[in-house]
């Protein structure tokens, strides 16, 4: 695999520009004291996801993965950072804060903020010191730092479901060290599909059947600014040895290095002298290879070569057990009941379908403001707090909108739903339609009954009613409304 000589060069001085800059020195001493300040469970909700930024210019930017991760830092944490950002930073610059779809809005030549390297730090191989419990070993002395697991990502907190059981299971013969296995495999699917759940979890298992084996985990990254760091200081051999060494390598959201020519070319090398060895090796990405059209062809091809593996959008009884998951924890760590009303769990299920990380992220902020009251909010409380937030950069969706899209789902007529025929082949997705303008809109009952040909406000909320105790027996009719939500979503 050759590279183009300059191409590779202004990827290596583009890279080094990055690694030399000082901001994320200044916000690893920032993050420090705001784990102690704020707790490792807020810490670890709110301020851990989020990623710094710098441009050529100087100005920085703090990126969230979502709106909601955003507006709770603003309101619980921000003033602080602001704080110790002017107490830590000699030279005084100002520091923004964005979510992700605002920070892609506006980015143009920002990248990764990455620490001044004087000399190349090592890798943490992380492996366990018994069966029992994983943890961190002191890294090698002549690598570069990598990120470690998050201990929180375990298989025991990861939920498995039909939009993910066969991740599920590719993932668990992995980490038991199964015989036959493909070689590389590639896990795939949108941001918040629980990809680097499921490759931590993997490394956590692998790691605890198999406590003699080296297991190394990066991001992507990460895997550049390391490569960068062993280059300036001459350190590559080392380098390669770290990750050639490996029984097993996992590379989270290789989609990164796509365009970095000479990182791509490491990756490559080091992709096939691991499975030439017989080692296995583990990548995740956004999107499988054949749509990576900046990646090199001959590292595409390669990725292609073995298991590629995409995870689904979570249907609804999968995002039911997340929540449930995810509402025991939060009770664990805060000691409150856990529990939430019913028709509260089935509004976050079904509003928040997109991302799961969304979806936890609407639970946090529901944690953060009723903390032990969390088990008491009432549907219309929990609306409130979250409005802000559901229609920031959303799609208005209208009862026009669900009106044609239910029609056409259901091949019929717009004005049949809004007709007085009541035989069962026009009454149910006419109920489900007015359950999806209760969902997805914030139109009153009375408002959306006089929208379906001048319906009394009580058809609205028995049609809302009779949809949800269907909901709990028909998988059909909630394929169907996945199937219309997303539509309506785009």
């Amino acid at each position: 695999m050759t590279m183009k000589g300059g191409v590779a060069s202004q990827d290596f001085s583009a890279a080094i520009a990055t690694a030399v800059e000082p901001a994320a020195t200044v916000w690893s001493k920032v993050t420090v004291a705001l784990k102690r300040e704020l707790g490792d469970a807020a810490f670890g909700s709110w301020i851990a996801p989020a990623m710094l930024r710098e441009a050529a210019t100087g100005d920085v930017v703090l990126v969230t993965p979502t709106g909601i991760a955003r507006d709770w830092i603003r309101r619980s944490a921000w003033r602080r950072i602001g704080e110790l950002w002017a107490a830590n930073d000699a030279t005084g610059r100002r520091i923004d804060l964005k979510s992700r779809l605002e920070f892609e809005a506006s980015a143009g030549a920002y990248v990764e903020a990455a620490p001044k390297a004087v000399a190349a730090e090592p890798i943490e191989i992380v492996l366990p010191v018994s069966t029992d419990a994983p943890a961190v070993v002191a890294p090698s002395a002549k690598s570069p730092r990598t990120q470690g697991l998050q201990e929180r990502f375990t298989f025991e907190t990861f939920v498995p479901g039909p939009a993910n059981e066969f991740a599920h299971a590719v993932a668990r013969r992995i980490a038991n060290w199964a015989d036959g296995h493909f070689n590389p495999v590639l896990f795939h699917g949108p941001y918040g599909f629980g990809k680097t759940h499921l490759l931590n979890a993997l490394a956590w298992e692998a790691m605890r059947n198999a406590p003699e084996k080296r297991v190394v985990y990066l991001t992507a990254e990460r895997f550049l600014s390391t490569f960068v760091r062993a280059l300036m200081d001459r350190q590559t051999a080392a380098f390669k040895e770290e990750l050639r060494a490996a029984d097993l390598l996992i590379i989270d959201d290789v989609h990164f290095i796509a365009g970095k020519q000479s990182t791509q070319e490491e990756l490559f090398h080091t992709l096939t002298a691991l499975v030439g060895e017989g080692c296995r090796v583990v990548f995740s990405a956004d999107r499988p290879p054949s749509a990576m059209t900046e990646m090199d062809p001959h590292l595409r091809s390669h990725l292609s070569a073995g298991l590629v593996c995409g995870l689904e959008p979570a249907d609804r009884s999968l995002r039911m057990g997340i929540l449930e998951r995810k509402i025991q924890t939060l009770s664990g760590a805060h000691g409150f009941e856990p529990t939430m009303r019913p028709d509260v769990l089935q509004f976050l299920a079904d509003r928040f379908t997109d991302s799961v990380r969304e979806l936890e992220g609407a639970l946090n902020t529901l944690s953060a403001r009723a903390g032990e009251g969390l088990s008491r909010m009432t549907l219309d409380e929990v609306q409130a707090v979250l409005r802000p937030h559901l229609r920031s950069g959303e799609k208005r969706i209208t009862i026009d909108d669900i009106q044609k899209a239910t029609s056409e789902h259901y091949g019929m007529k717009q004005a049949d739903l809004l007709s007085e025929r009541r035989n069962r082949a026009v009454a149910r997705p006419r109920q489900a339609a007015m359950w999806l303008a209760k969902q997805l809109t914030t139109r009153s009952l009375p408002d959306i009954g006089r929208r379906f040909g001048g319906r009394d406000h009580t058809t609205v909320l028995h049609a809302v009613r009779r949809i949800e105790a269907l909901r709990a027996e028909d998988s059909a009719l909630n394929h169907d409304l996945e199937v219309i939500t997303r539509k309506l979503r785009g």
